[in-house]
């Protein structure tokens, strides 16, 4: 694709400037981490620049009825961790306003919206629709428990050793729990999918790690049946 394409298709606002398609959010040509919500959030406010979006939109379209998740938590977090990238406060915003008890709004001029109808598939892919869902850790016949890293560092460190065959150091990992071991049958929620990804961040819910993260990959998990898939009590405040 040409630059000129790539060019057409980002929706410009301020020194920032988002990808639709490929979910990427840059700042002056530079690519920001931004995670999955919170740029479907943001996707949605480009979508409709000055208007009020309503939680419940927003509940609709990232997290549909067959999710189960605190949503009111899941929100607040993705708006939070929006305005962190984005540089923006909540006292006096300049790109995210929120309309307390309604809603969100985008502040500024946005260029290049009326190409930004697709800022969101109708239907989210399989793997993004496994976010909130509970899911129990499968492995092969022969083992007990499925090797999962803790973090981005740790899951690229065991790539290298393992390509370096270094049993040591990866014991080493074992042994400071960068590297748990989850046993089969073990209950975890899923909080982040990525389509281009192999692998999915997970919330251990049971067990010695309760409350860790872990990054497993999709044919480790199997869905939890629905008598196992509880939504986590809602006592956070919904005013972010």
């Amino acid at each position: 694709m040409t630059s000129e394409a790539n060019a057409a298709r980002l929706i410009q606002f301020g020194d920032y400037s988002i990808d639709p398609r490929a979910g990427e959010l840059f700042k002056k040509g530079t690519k920001i981490k931004l995670q999955q919500q919170p740029f479907q959030v943001l996707a949605i406010l480009l979508e409709r620049p000055g208007d009020l979006v309503t939680r419940e939109e927003l509940r609709e379209r990232i997290w549909p009825a067959d999710t189960f998740v605190d949503f009111d938590h899941s929100l607040n977090t993705a708006v939070k961790k929006l305005r962190q990238a984005l540089g923006d406060g909540v006292e006096k915003p300049r790109y995210v306003e929120t309309l307390p008890r309604k809603g969100y709004r985008f502040l500024g001029a946005v260029k290049n919206a009326e190409k930004s109808g697709a800022a969101l598939p109708a239907k989210r892919s399989e793997r993004n629709a496994s976010v909130g869902k509970v899911f129990e850790v499968r492995s092969d016949a022969a083992e007990n428990y499925v090797l999962a890293a803790a973090d981005e560092s740790s899951l690229k460190e065991r790539a290298r050793l393992e390509a370096a065959s270094d049993d040591v150091g990866f014991s080493l990992l074992i042994a400071q729990q960068r590297v748990l071991l989850l046993p089969r049958g073990l209950k975890v929620r899923v909080i982040e999918a990525q389509d281009q990804r192999e692998v999915l961040e997970v919330r251990i819910l049971e067990g010695e790690h309760y409350g860790r993260t872990a990054l497993v990959r999709a044919e480790q998990l199997a869905e939890a049946p629905p008598g196992e898939r509880q939504p986590v009590a809602s006592f956070f405040s919904v005013g972010t």
